[in-house]
């Protein structure tokens, strides 16, 4: 059966990256958007050329601190307003900074934790409890390939903070399982993007294929998918298997 076409997205982090060319794609396809960031000047840039390549479309912004729950609690249910609704959210927004345990920038690792874990939980609560009260959506939370083993160096705390995102996707999943809200795990492999500047590794790919394929994945509202699906799926089976070495040496 197909799925309903989501026509209301709000997209977080889409001031750059990976949530910046989710807007455009969307848009692209006729699809009303609410963008939230903190960087708000990029913010209205980007909608001003959303507006201007797409004049049907309806974009709202606003700016949003996902570190600050009582903020997504406020803006995500006033940008679904001024919406008329909402049909998809995505958890975007999220940070990348570390380094390894224990050599002196703990504090760099405890904000990627925070903002990654905490704000992904922040912005779920505020999307579902939209979804409960109208009995339907699609949650995507933005996961990562760092999240199938343990990483080492800058990626040690990122890829735990992706690990917690799949286990709380999954919990909210089966919570509503059964019911008109779906939720979709994403999983992207080495993208180009801001985020992972002096961590890319084997096989990265430039940001507009890696947009494309988050794109549709993001449209055919799988359980979990793997962005690319190549070489990501065969490679993340590989990670979970392969010694602690073998996979030190990759990552």
């Amino acid at each position: 059966m197909p799925h309903p076409v989501r026509q209301r997205i709000l997209i977080t982090g889409a001031s750059s990256g990976l949530g910046a060319g989710l807007a455009r794609r969307f848009a692209a396809r006729g699809r009303d958007l609410a963008l939230a960031a903190r960087r708000t000047d990029r913010l209205e840039m980007l909608r001003e050329e959303l507006l201007t390549a797409h004049p049907g479309i309806r974009v709202v912004t606003a700016a949003l601190d996902v570190d600050d729950p009582a903020a997504v609690d406020d803006v995500v249910p006033r940008l679904a307003g001024q919406l008329g609704g909402l049909d998809r959210f995505v958890a975007n927004a999220g940070i990348g900074r570390g380094a390894s345990v224990g050599t002196g920038h703990g504090s760099a690792n405890r904000a990627t934790l925070v903002t990654n874990v905490l704000g992904t939980h922040a912005q779920a609560e505020a999307a579902m409890a939209l979804f409960r009260a109208q009995g339907a959506g699609h949650l995507v939370v933005v996961s990562s390939v760092a999240a199938v083993r343990g990483m080492r160096g800058t990626r040690t705390a990122y890829g735990a903070s992706k690990a917690a995102l799949n286990a709380l996707a999954e919990g909210i999943r089966s919570d509503v399982l059964g019911t008109g809200i779906r939720v979709t795990t994403v999983l992207p492999g080495f993208i180009a993007t801001d985020l992972n500047a002096g961590r890319r590794g084997p096989f990265t790919v430039d940001l507009d294929r890696g947009v494309d394929a988050l794109t549709a994945a993001i449209e055919r509202e799988p359980v979990r998918a793997y962005v690319p699906e190549w070489p990501w799926r065969p490679v993340s089976a590989l990670l979970r298997v392969l010694p602690l070495p073998v996979v030190r040496r990759f990552t």
